[in-house]
């Protein structure tokens, strides 16, 4: 095979693997018509979007440029399940936790997650979590959605889910983005001492799913909002809008500077 045809056609059994080219693109936040030229062979990336691509797949720049058949090669032995023999261990310390775990009962319920983006500086998303139990474990879920011209595009809903944990006096929150399964976020929040839960305040470690790999941290604020209620509006005040949108007081809980006197994010109880 000419070396010019290996990226396009390593490319596209890549992009085979995800539910579409669109989707790629979206994720990737390149242009589609220009990443066609890619898949076409036309052009190549630029450094930076080559970066990009092979952080997104999950593969390096030499990998990309194998021989197609040792990459498909390279590319399944990755993908491949475990077998339930070698999954058994890791699940049994999963369980461990929720065995140490302290109920959670007074925190089902449906909330308003804010946090700044990582993705575009000087904004707050506000998303629509939810925090439910089945057979003794505690799960988690939330739906970002951004209808925001921001975007720059149609409507995008993104689905994370998780697990719940109240340990050592902290509520830990490890979620998951559903579509790719590419990136992990963290919560760790104070637990609510007051007689009803209002609101938890905590910090949270992720990185933006779309600009660079870089991992960050942020304060992050639930707004209890009750065990029932009207889903699809919510949904509909679910966005991500200049801080300037959103109300001083929860501005101020998810601000980002680090106190003077201190070498770390970190922030006080409630």
């Amino acid at each position: 095979m000419a070396q010019d045809d290996i990226l396009p056609r390593n490319l596209s059994y890549l992009c085979s693997l995800y539910p579409s080219i669109a989707e790629v693109c979206r994720q990737l936040d390149i242009n589609r018509q220009q990443f066609n030229k890619y898949l076409s062979g036309q052009s190549r990336p630029s450094r930076y979007n080559m970066r990009l691509i092979c952080d997104f797949f999950g593969v390096t720049e030499s990998e990309i440029l194998l021989e197609y058949g040792r990459f498909v090669e390279l590319v399944s032995l990755r993908r491949r399940p475990f077998s339930s023999k070698a999954l058994e261990q890791p699940l049994r310390h999963l369980e461990g936790l929720y065995q140490k775990s302290s109920p959670l009962d007074r925190y089902l319920g449906y909330y308003f997650r804010y946090f700044y983006s990582f993705g575009y500086p000087g904004h707050i998303i506000k998303s629509l979590a939810v925090i439910a139990e089945q057979d003794g474990r505690y799960f988690w879920k939330n739906l970002e959605v951004m209808h925001s011209d921001l975007v720059g595009g149609p409507t995008t809903v993104s689905k994370y889910v998780g697990a719940c944990f109240l340990l050592s006096d902290r509520i830990f929150i490890i979620e998951y983005e559903t579509l790719l399964k590419n990136f992990i976020t963290q919560l760790t929040l104070y637990p609510s001492y007051h007689t009803r839960v209002d609101r938890l305040l905590g910090i949270q470690t992720g990185g933006p799913a779309k600009r660079g790999r870089k991992p960050g941290a942020s304060k992050v604020l639930l707004e209890y909002l009750g065990r029932q209620i009207d889903v699809r509006r919510a949904l509909a005040a679910s966005n991500i809008f200049p801080a300037a949108e959103i109300e001083p007081w929860i501005r101020e809980m998810v601000d980002n500077n680090i106190a003077p006197n201190s070498s770390v994010l970190d922030i006080e109880e409630l």
